[in-house]
């Protein structure tokens, strides 16, 4: 028998559990040496104790040998009075006084838990229901609480919801390992109303914090009206479907189940009303269909009705119509090609004023003594290739792009002609010319120069 269990994730017990002797609390036993006997607050026997099996590894009391069999708690397992202990302690957290195993006078009920509220006014009976009942006998046992008086909570530990969940007041419970750490979890019997979907959904919660709203009247026990008594969920990762009769929710739910209930006629006649005008604008463009069908079938008669001669006609009309067209393709092109010539020349005409500045800003970016490493640079690769180059006077000759052009048995190349101009010196792609580095370079080559004629002399930028 499991008479109580202290676990480090349990949490500690309170100085409102029951007294073992000689003023000791559950809490105090392993703090006290030598360790005082221990005794059964139902029989008066001795216990001791010992640890559950391993994950838990719970340490739990029970019986000396020779227990009286009369003990009512001598079967109760260690789950068992855990799960009550942990009920018994979310009781005492909203201050409420908790009392464990409490009959009635006449013995027609047994509490596992008993809340009483601080004025005690209220009661309230916690059962963790273990053992196999039918759904008749559990609700004359909540009959018998209520002739007293008592609300009551059935509590039911067990992987599957048992057949009673839904008709008296009751949820499921987890243990701690399984969900929440140091926490049992309640995972059916509480419950939201969903207004925008119009049904019941599940909601978990931490028994302690499930116990509490119970007390303070954050939840309460509320009818599934017909028709929103079946609920899904997904319980690892499998579709389930349970049916609920009895809820635990908030008044807030509660009332908008009820008005979502009473809107339903409202609803349905929207619905009705839709459907009616879906049907009637489906019977409409059925019609509208029906009678294009019935146009186009005429004029496909109306067009064999004509014969060849309307059939070349429309051949004829088609060919017109693809000569204007192509004509028309045609004065466009040589308008934009017009246009294209037209401010071509305008731009060669700009130049051409204003080659003599063009020129000489294109030259001014070099010193003397930049010029002379130029014209340096361009004797020597004259020398290399065995040819005696001629500069000249090296003054920009117009024809070349304001370019100076190299002499040496003949033209041997362009010095440094001008990117913006060279658009006025076509005979620029049949020459060779030379260039400072690969930045002057690339602007001849952005103005249709061919990459091949052009030298870099791999001079350092200016």
């Amino acid at each position: 028998m499991a008479f109580t269990a202290i676990h480090p994730e349990a949490g500690c017990l309170d100085a409102s559990q029951p007294d073992l002797g000689g003023g000791l609390s559950w809490s105090d036993i392993y703090r006290v040496r030598p360790r005082p006997g221990l005794t059964c607050p139902e029989c008066g026997w001795g216990v001791h104790a010992k640890h559950t099996p391993r994950p838990r590894r719970m340490r739990v009391f029970a019986h000396d040998a020779g227990r009286p069999l009369e003990c009512a708690m001598a079967e109760e397992s260690w789950e068992h009075h855990m799960l009550k202990l942990e009920m018994a302690g979310a009781i005492r957290a909203v201050g409420w006084h908790a009392e464990l195993e409490v009959a009635a006078q006449d013995g027609s009920w047994r509490a596992d838990v008993m809340a009483t509220s601080p004025d005690g006014e209220r009661r309230v009976a916690w059962e963790a229901q273990l053992s196999s009942i039918t759904v008749k006998d559990i609700q004359a046992r909540t009959t018998r609480y209520r002739a007293y008086g008592v609300d009551v909570c059935w509590v039911s530990p067990h992987p599957r919801a048992p057949v009673w969940m839904g008709e008296v007041p009751s949820i499921r419970v987890r243990p701690p390992l399984d969900v929440h750490p140091g926490c049992w979890t309640v995972d059916d019997g509480l419950a939201g109303f969903n207004a925008a979907a119009g049904r019941w959904e599940f909601r978990v919660e931490l028994l302690p914090r499930f116990v509490g709203w119970v007390l303070r009247g954050a939840v309460v026990t509320t009818r599934a009206l017909p028709g929103y008594r079946r609920v899904s969920r997904i319980v690892e990762g499998e579709y389930q479907v349970d049916v609920r009769g009895l809820w635990w929710t908030s008044r807030k739910s509660a009332h908008a189940q009820v008005e979502y209930e009473r809107l339903r006629p409202q609803r349905e006649a929207a619905a009705q009303a839709r459907e009616a005008e879906r049907r009637k604008r489906a019977t409409e463009a059925a019609r509208r269909r029906e009678e294009r069908a019935a146009e186009y079938r005429r004029l496909r008669a109306q067009a064999a009705a004509r014969g060849r001669r309307d059939h070349e006609a429309q051949a004829e009309c088609e060919r017109v119509a693809r000569q204007e067209a192509l004509q028309q393709k045609r004065r466009a092109e040589e308008e934009e090609r017009r246009i294209r010539e037209e401010a071509e020349l305008a731009r060669r005409a700009v130049l051409e004023r204003n080659a003599g500045e063009i020129a000489a800003s294109w030259w001014a970016r070099l010193s003397p003594a930049q010029v002379e490493e130029v014209f340096g640079a361009v004797c020597e690769e004259a020398e290399e290739d065995g040819v005696l180059s001629n500069p000249g006077a090296r003054a920009g000759v117009p024809a070349f792009a304001y370019g100076v052009p190299v002499h040496g048995g003949g033209l041997y190349g362009i010095v440094r002609p001008c990117p913006q101009l060279a658009v006025l010196s076509p005979q620029l792609v049949f020459q060779r010319i030379f260039v400072r580095h690969g930045d002057e370079a690339q602007e001849l080559i952005d103005v249709g120069i061919p990459p091949w004629r052009i030298r870099d002399l791999g001079l350092p930028d200016p």
